[in-house]
């Protein structure tokens, strides 16, 4: 694959959900906003994702599906795509990684890594 043919690139911010976690349940709830760019020279699709989600316990929770928030967004080189979701863990620290599948107009399909980022509530970590 020519990288700067098909080059996505993603950023992640994420944030704790105090007033919908339960600590003494063990629920911790998180939100992640996710930022799509396509830095490459061709149009592409977001097909599918796959997520790895990993709790201090080392409970791992995989999840697959079509798209992101019922969405499969096109993108033209240069556009971006934005969208917020969340994860719950049964730790207050944690972490998630995963990839989109994509396919590029000409119908290569590739897949965009995520690279690995920490849910952790506030003051945890250093």
């Amino acid at each position: 694959m020519d990288e700067k043919r098909c080059n996505i690139n993603i950023h992640v911010a994420t944030s704790y959900i105090d007033e919908q976690s339960e600590p003494d349940s063990g629920r911790y709830v998180f939100a992640y906003t996710i930022t799509i760019t396509n830095s490459g020279e061709v149009a592409a699709q977001l097909i599918s994702r796959h997520w790895i989600i990993t709790d201090a316990n080392g409970k791992v929770q995989e999840v697959t599906g079509d798209g992101v928030v019922g969405e499969q967004p096109h993108l033209s080189p240069g556009e971006e795509f934005r969208y917020s979701s969340g994860a719950v863990l049964e730790t207050p620290v944690g972490a998630m990684q995963g990839l989109y599948r994509m396919e590029a107009d000409d119908g290569m399909t590739f897949d965009a890594p995520i690279a690995p980022f920490t849910l952790a509530v506030p003051g945890l970590l250093n």
